[in-house]
């Protein structure tokens, strides 16, 4: 059987390349009656990520320690799936002011693809092999492959060779868990179904991949101390927006109002968290910082009694 026969037998097995019942005549109804049936499917997609909680927060607590351990994540998948863990892994530095090499994210093709498909570059798992020795991976690291049909070559490389040396593994997938028979560290496999359009995975696949990954460092985060209540408190003041955004965050942690929260922000040197420190626990900024560094960075902790002044301060 030749290569490509293989692949036709494999895909269908897959239900991500099934057709979808109720979308059968779709291209006969309304403009609303489309939008109806996809937005009947999309409802699905919340209840299907419920039944992998426990495996997503496997994922989580393997994440926070490999950074706790000074490692890394990677996401790594091709076109759409690329596409999502590349925005994720762009979005963590200013909403969470974490170093842009903490989480990093790969695709197929390199950031050409990121802008248009580069077709054939996900066929080759030696491909994705390459990328994680050129990005450095080692045991410490985290590596996420990203592919609703599970089969994807390049991520399947990535993730054997992310396993090869020593480092962590998780795949997110749309196809069931019963299915999975790849080797890695902890499987998500929320069962959505198949798509509204037959094989089109930058649908319902696609928001469930968005949901999770979401899910995934927004709770990395939170255990790494990076939110204080339900607020960002370690975010960048890189644009004019996140600058407002900032002290909005003070001001409504501390009742300062605005000209305050903006003075306070400056003596932090624009530093969310060492100002709330500073105002919720009434200490410079050198004391919060000192109270910041105590804590491991949670703000919560920070300003308690238990993180007094030094006997030198």
């Amino acid at each position: 059987m030749t290569g490509q026969k293989i692949l036709f037998e494999q895909l269908k097995t897959l239900i991500t390349e099934a057709r979808n019942p109720a979308s059968m005549d779709i291209d006969s109804k309304s403009t609303f009656e489309i939008l109806k049936v996809i937005n009947d499917e999309d409802k699905k997609v919340a209840f299907a990520i419920e039944q992998e909680l426990p495996y997503i927060a496997d994922a989580v607590d393997i994440v926070v320690h490999a950074l706790k351990e000074g490692g890394r994540l990677f996401y790594v998948g091709a076109g759409t799936s690329g596409r999502i863990g590349v925005q994720d892994a762009a979005e963590c530095p200013p909403t969470f002011g974490t170093d842009p090499e903490m989480i990093q994210g790969m695709i197929a093709g390199g950031k050409p693809a990121m802008f248009k498909a580069q077709e054939g570059a996900e066929d080759h798992e030696e491909n994705g092999a390459c990328d994680i020795v050129a990005h450095g991976v080692a045991e410490r690291d985290v590596v996420c492959g990203i592919a609703a049909s599970r089969r994807t070559p390049y991520v399947i490389g990535a993730v054997r060779k992310a396993r090869e040396l020593g480092a962590k593994t998780i795949f997110v997938t749309s196809n069931p868990r019963s299915q999975f028979n790849l080797d890695a560290d902890v499987a998500i496999c929320p069962e959505v179904g198949p798509e509204i359009i037959m094989g089109s995975t930058r649908m319902k696949s696609a928001t469930a991949q968005k949901m999770i990954l979401n899910m995934l460092t927004t709770a990395v985060m939170i255990k790494l101390g990076k939110v204080y209540e339900n607020m960002m408190v370690d975010l960048q003041m890189t644009n004019n927006k996140l600058e407002e955004r900032s002290k909005r965050i003070l001001m409504t942690i501390t009742g300062l109002d605005y000209e305050r929260a903006e003075r306070v922000l400056k003596s932090a040197a624009g530093h969310v968290k060492t100002a709330v420190v500073m105002v919720r626990a009434n200490v410079e900024a050198k004391e919060a910082r000192r109270r910041l560094a105590k804590s491991d960075g949670f703000v919560r902790l920070a300003i308690g009694s238990k993180f007094g002044k030094d006997k030198n301060h």
